[in-house]
This record gives C-alpha cells, structure tokens and sequence, in this order.
C-alpha cells in the first residue's frame, strides 16, 4: 500500500516535467553532453591501451673495446632479450657518459678488452652494463635483461674453442640513483604538475568566475586594453608559479634528499617558459569556456593525459608510439625532461634546447590563440 502510494505521488507530482526540462538542457550544452559521453570512453581506450608500467626497450649504447665475434654476439644477445635497444656505438667513456648525461640513451653495455680472451681460456669474461637510475623502472627493465642475457649467452656460445664452459659475470652499474628510490624521480615531476594545476586550471576557473559575477565586463570597458588586462592577470600567477617551484625544490632536498647536480638559473629559464605555456592554455580554456563547469570540463581533460602520458608516473619508453604522439602534445613532457635532466643528471641549459623550443613554442602559439580569441568573445 506505500509503495502504490509513493507511486501515485511521483505520478501526480511536476517531477517529470523537471526531468524533462533537465535533459533538453542538458542536450543544448553540447559540450557538457560530450564530456558525459565521449570523454570517458576516449579515456577507456586511450589510457587501457597506452598506460603500461613494463618497459622494454631501454635506449642502449654500446663501448665495445674487445671488438670481436663474442662481444658483437654478446650485443646481439642482449638485444634479443628486448630489454635494451641499441641505438648507437660510443668511441670511449666520456663519449658514454656524455650520451647518457644528455639523455639520448638511458643505458650502455661496456665490453672489455679481454673478453673474448676470458671466454676462450676458460676465465670469468667480465661485461659493465650502466643504467641511467633516475627511472627504477627502466632501471629495473635494464637490470633484468642484463641478467637474462649472461644465463643465455653461455649456452649459445661453441664451447669447442674453449677448456670450460664460459661463465660471464654482467655487472649493473647505476648512475645519478644508485639506491634505485623512487622518490628521485617522482619529487621533480611534482614541480611540473603543481604548475599545471595552478597555472592552467585555476586561473582558467578564475577567469570564467569573473565573467560570470560581471566583473570581467566592468573591466574590459575601461581603458586598459585586452591584451594589458590578460598579461596583468597572469603576472600574478607568475609569481605564485615560481613560488611553488622553489618550495618544492627546498622541501624535496630536506625531507627526500633529492640531488640537485645542474644550474638553477638554466631550471628557472625553463620553468619560465613552461609557466607561459600552461598559462597559454589556462587563458585558452576560459575564452572556450561559458561556465565554470565547462572550464572545469575542459582543465580535466588537459590535465588526465598531463598525468599519464608525460612520463611523469609511467615511463613514456612503456607506451604505444601513437600514445608517445599523444603526450607529446603536453607541456609537461617536456619541462619533466628538463628538469629531471638539470636535477639528477647535471644536464646544461644548451643540452636541453629541444625541450626549450618546443615549450617556446607551445607557449607563443597558446598565448596568441587565446588573446585573440578572448578579444573576439569579449569584444
């Protein structure tokens, strides 16, 4: 009897033409329908198919000193386990150590003089294999294949031209975090996505706010023009950028001892960039935007791909090209290169030009798109 009663109630009451009203709403505000729909499968797809925590094919560089038959088949060896990708030949250590300072490789085999020697009078061939550690995943990918590639080596060597079967010793070596902690690489992305956060999303929440109360309006009819308004807002969160990098900086050196090998001033010159960058798109996002939920819309779904496929958790080595394509699209990845290349591995300001070009870039083509197109929407 209550539960007819409750029927007869919702029948009789104006519920349904609310819930009628709530939908055509809904459907005239294409952009809120697509984030309900599109959005979340797009997601689905693109993060189940990219987001992979097992690296292979770590870039690998070569010093072979023994150049003989064993060693190049020991290279192949390694290769085969898909654990490293040669992607060069270095002539000596500090043309190794050079390569992977700069980042073009993240690990490199070292083969000794005597290592066919070793292997053929029945001594232990000794192979150095060095890891960049900044990354414990690639570390540990590295790692694995090293160890890997001395049980099968043995077996597949003729062991007629020697007196006993051949034993080889591979030796990791691990530069920049020889404790492997994962802390070293994850404090200096922090840097970055505490800038994206602030300086994308809020101060593009910021800005719709004031156009929705009207205080925007009461702006733009003063004399000041629009582009002197919109720089005048963002200088501000400049500062507040800058701020929150430098107290990320101190509190990641104290309470997680995270090293700082390179130039401040090249980490601030980026930092620089990267901050108008992400303020290019915080001004973008409002100008696109009529409502805080639709600028809250749009700031998530800069911020979800800014998170997982920037190499700021999983390693971007993990993922399919078309996702590498994807985060190759996000200021972040590059200002994460940059920094963890200044931080951990002592990287110089002229090594890291492409990142800076590319973040150039991004930030003068966002910053131009946005104030024209805040000036026609406004105007």
């Amino acid at each position: 009897m209550r539960s007819q009663s409750l029927l007869r109630r919702i029948d009789g009451a104006l519920i349904w033409p609310m819930v009628r009203k709530e939908f055509l709403q809904i459907r005239r505000d294409r952009l809120t329908l697509a984030m309900l729909i599109v959005i979340p499968a797009m997601y689905l797809v693109l993060f189940g198919y990219a987001v992979q925590s097992e690296v292979r094919h770590v870039p690998t560089v070569v010093y072979d000193e023994s150049h003989t038959p064993e060693s190049r088949h020991l290279v192949e060896t390694m290769a085969q386990t898909q654990n490293f990708a040669i992607v060069g030949v270095v002539r000596s250590r500090q043309e190794l150590a050079t390569t992977i300072q700069l980042g073009r490789a993240r690990a490199a085999i070292v083969v000794p003089p005597d290592f066919a020697r070793s292997l053929k009078t029945g001594h232990v061939a000794h192979v150095q294999v060095i890891i960049d550690a900044a990354d414990p995943m690639q570390s540990a990918a590295a790692l694995s294949g090293a160890r890997l590639a001395a049980l099968v080596l043995p077996a597949k060597l003729d062991p007629a031209s020697a007196r006993h079967t051949p034993v080889i010793d591979v030796s990791v070596r691990p530069w920049y975090n020889p404790a492997l902690r994962s802390s070293t690489y994850i404090v200096p992305g922090i840097c970055g996505l505490l800038l994206t956060l602030s300086l994308g999303v809020i101060m593009a929440m910021a800005i719709v706010k004031e156009r929705e109360e009207g205080t925007l309006e009461q702006l733009i009819v003063t004399p000041i023009s629009k582009t002197s308004m919109l720089l005048g807002k963002m200088i501000p969160f400049v500062l507040i950028g800058y701020i929150q990098l430098t107290n990320v900086l101190i509190l990641g050196k104290l309470f997680f001892n995270v090293p700082f090998r390179g130039s401040l001033l090249a980490l601030y010159a980026i930092a620089g960039v990267f901050i108008a960058a992400n303020l290019g798109v915080g001004l973008l996002i409002s100008a696109l935007s009529q409502t805080q939920n639709q600028a809250q819309q749009l700031a998530t779904l800069m911020l979800i791909p800014s998170m997982l496929l920037s190499g700021f958790v999983f390693p971007r080595e993990a993922m399919p090209v078309a996702a590498q394509w994807v985060g190759a699209l996000v200021p972040l990845t590059y200002f994460l290169d940059a920094t963890r290349g200044i931080l951990l591995r002592g990287a110089s300001f002229q090594a890291l030009w492409r990142d800076v070009l590319v973040l150039s870039l991004m930030a003068a083509g966002t910053l131009a798109l946005s104030i024209n197109r805040f000036s026609k929407t406004a105007s």
